[in-house]
Order: C-alpha cells, then sequence, then structure tokens
C-alpha cells in the first residue's frame, strides 16, 4: 500500500502531485481542484525539450555561448567579439562542438 495515494480510503488526506497541498480525495480524485487537472494534462502532453538545470554554484559564463549581432561570429564564454570588438548577445547554455570546434548552444541542437 503506496502512503502518499491510499487507494479507495476516502478519509485520508493525500496531496495533489501538482501543486502539493494536501487535500481529501473524493472517489478516485487525484488532483485538488480542475485547475490542477488542466495543469497536469498540459504537462502530459506538451512537447517539450525539457528544462537543462545549472547548479548555482557553477559559474554560467563558461558554459555560455554568445553571438556577435553585426559579425555573426560565435565564442563560448567570451562576452567581447575578437573580430570587431563589440559586446556579443548572449545565445544560451552550451558548449564546443565535438566534430567541428564551433560553439554550438543547447537551444541550436
Amino acid at each position: 500500500m503506496n502512503p502518499i495515494s491510499p487507494s479507495r480510503d476516502d478519509s485520508a488526506t493525500i496531496a495533489c502531485p501538482v501543486c502539493e497541498r494536501p487535500f481529501v480525495p473524493l472517489g478516485r480524485r487525484l488532483y485538488c481542484s480542475e485547475a490542477c487537472k488542466h495543469t497536469a494534462y498540459r504537462r502530459r502532453h506538451q512537447a517539450g525539450t525539457g528544462t537543462l538545470v545549472v547548479s548555482s554554484a557553477r559559474p554560467r559564463r563558461p558554459i555560455t555561448v554568445y553571438e556577435c549581432p553585426s559579425c555573426g561570429a560565435r565564442a563560448l564564454g567570451e562576452q567581447r567579439c575578437g573580430d570587431c570588438s563589440s559586446f556579443m548577445s548572449r545565445v544560451g547554455l552550451g558548449g564546443l562542438c565535438p566534430h567541428c570546434d564551433d560553439p554550438v548552444s543547447v537551444s541550436d541542437l
């Protein structure tokens, strides 16, 4: 028997899997409200790539890809363009391509 979601025991309080608030289920109800039910449906059917999480203790600049708005050059961890000496804009987190050693962001993949 699973203590988080007891089966057929309406007197027990369980936590909503979306908002984690405790509620008393009626029947086979899994969510505390219709809003949480709709949110869970959207999360299950949403076509996404997932979220990239970087630890807050790790600095992000060395793993960030930047692109120059004037010449289009890309660099990994460098915010100033080596060709035209202008500041580059952030593309996203990434690294060097293993085949060509060019900076590639995760969003490009």
